[in-house]
């Protein structure tokens, strides 16, 4: 514009892969110590903001942390943000509350024990400084909240400790010992308040104090009998009125004030169950329309749903599935595609879900197939037989993008969990281990061309992998997997649970 030379900047390049370091564990086990079937990690869940998590056991328990390095690092934090300097900052949790959320029941209906196991949490808007979450097992949903009561306590008396006596209020003018007659109250003339001689120096009325605080959680509501099948699912969504749960055959919309009563917004199930095919496996709002929702299935198709269209949404608004290749149809194919856990990225546009052997990462506005697929364990394709012998096929595993939606996770055998890069032209693809010492082997693909998320153009990103072997050269344990893990909504840290333990880590 004023005759000067223009500076052109490069495009920049795709970001590089993280270095992910251990901070914390709670729950670690020791050497040769067995792990109590009931202290099994079963959900994992940040809130909104990051500072508080919440798990959830096989034993129907919810322990919630909350996080202690923000408080103490406000000052440094507005310091730092007015010199435009980063922010490296070291996460850390601490053990906050726990509380019994269900217990095992029986129907008699049906002559079936309801594990106490909780089966998903999520959290909801906080309100007055007290938090608020969902939780459920196989059938009933319940809503927590959780809020310090403050304990009151009488701090100061009438008289000094010294001068009192009998009941610790105040001395009594007589010593006599002789029996004295009660009062019509049943009590005493010796536990009167009296006077001693002289009177008192000076009156100090008693004071209330309260100084300490007890985190109380108490049940608010219980939403039941809605299931026939096990539920699966529960999202709230962005409106934070309503939530939905969603089971094998149907997916029920609810108001967090009204527990008696649901709506049946999707029916799956067939006049004759002979006729069923395939059945929901997960269920997710979109984060900001709140009209919109998702859900997936045992076929690998996920389908979009708008509620406005309908009341009962028997068709969808979009269907997302991969074409099978031609001549890869196997007796396990149908098995293996049936998606265990499905996401929304943090502003709606992409979508993430996971099935055995695969991530594949979705645009909502492309439903021709996914953008990105990565190979979680591709080593283990050729063990799918044995696989189905020991049911380890039939593991439901969880997956989770980053508050940027630049990265992607998901948990695998011997307790290890796979990152991926899903940037335009990245080739990050990390295998970290729930230990101390997360890093064992970081497989790098050789660079390509950069691509867009929205291209045509289908990704797939493979590990350097063996048969026989996991991603890093050690035979893989079926008995040890990473079903469970959560990313935190703004910053690079991932929660991970191995059995009983909960291990943390940043980048």
């Amino acid at each position: 514009m004023n005759g000067g030379d223009e500076v052109v900047t490069a495009p920049a390049g795709p970001p590089q892969p993280l270095d992910w370091k251990f901070t914390q564990v709670f729950g670690e086990r020791t050497a040769g110590e067995e792990v109590q079937e009931v202290d099994i990690i079963s959900a994992i869940e940040f809130d909104k903001t990051g500072d508080h998590l919440a798990t959830g056991d096989r034993g129907g328990r919810v322990v919630l942390f909350e996080r202690t390095d923000t408080k103490d690092h406000d000052a440094l934090r507005r310091d730092l943000e007015r010199m435009d300097h980063p922010i490296n900052r070291h996460p850390e949790f601490r053990y906050k509350t726990e509380f019994q959320s269900h217990e095992p029941e029986f129907d008699y209906l049906k002559s079936l024990e309801i594990e106490e196991k909780i089966n998903k949490i999520r959290w909801c808007q906080t309100a007055n400084g007290a938090l608020f979450l969902l939780s459920t097992n196989d059938k009933t949903i319940k809503f927590w909240k959780v809020q310090e009561k403050k304990v009151k306590k009488i701090s100061e008396m009438n008289l000094d400790p010294p001068k009192a006596v009998g009941n610790g209020c105040v001395a009594s003018s007589s010593n006599s010992n002789s029996p004295t007659p009660g009062l019509a109250n049943g009590g005493s003339p010796d536990n009167d308040f009296s006077f001693p001689p002289g009177g008192l120096p000076s009156l100090r009325l008693p004071v209330v104090t309260s100084q300490e605080t007890n985190l109380v959680a108490r049940c608010r509501r219980v939403y039941a009998h809605a299931h026939d099948y096990h539920i699966n699912s529960i999202s709230n969504n962005s409106d934070g009125e309503t939530f939905i749960s969603a089971d094998d055959l149907r997916i029920n919309l609810w108001n967090l004030e009204i527990s008696n009563q649901s709506f049946n917004i999707v029916d799956v199930k067939p006049a004759n169950m002979e006729d069923l095919t395939e059945v929901i496996t997960s269920a997710e709002f979109h984060p900001t329309h709140c009209n919109m929702l998702a859900y997936s299935s045992s076929k690998g198709s996920i389908r979009l749903i708008d509620l406005r269209q309908s009341a009962l949404c028997d068709s969808h608004a979009k269907l997302f599935e991969e074409p099978e290749a031609p001549g890869s149809r196997s007796f396990f194919t149908e098995i293996i595609a049936s998606i265990s856990d499905i996401k929304f990225a943090k502003d709606g546009r992409y979508m993430l879900s996971r099935d055995y052997m695969t991530l594949k990462l979705w645009d909502i506005n492309m439903d021709s197939g996914p953008v990105s697929t990565f190979q979680v364990h591709e080593y283990l394709r050729p063990k799918l037989c044995d696989l189905y012998e020991n049911d380890s096929i039939f593991d439901k595993f969880e997956c989770c993008l980053s508050g940027d939606g630049l990265r992607v996770a998901t948990g695998s055998y011997s307790n290890l969990f796979r990152v991926f890069g899903c940037a335009p032209g990245s080739t990050e693809a990390t295998t970290l281990e729930a230990s101390k010492n997360p890093v064992r082997r970081q497989v790098q693909m050789p660079s390509r061309p950069s691509r867009s998320l929205s291209s045509i153009t289908r990704v797939v990103r493979r590990g350097a992998e063996t048969s026989g072997v996991d991603a890093n050269g050690n035979s893989f344990d079926f008995t040890t997997k990473l079903l469970h893990l959560a990313w935190h909504p703004t910053e690079n840290s991932i929660a991970c649970a191995a059995a009983n333990s909960l291990y943390m880590y940043y980048a």
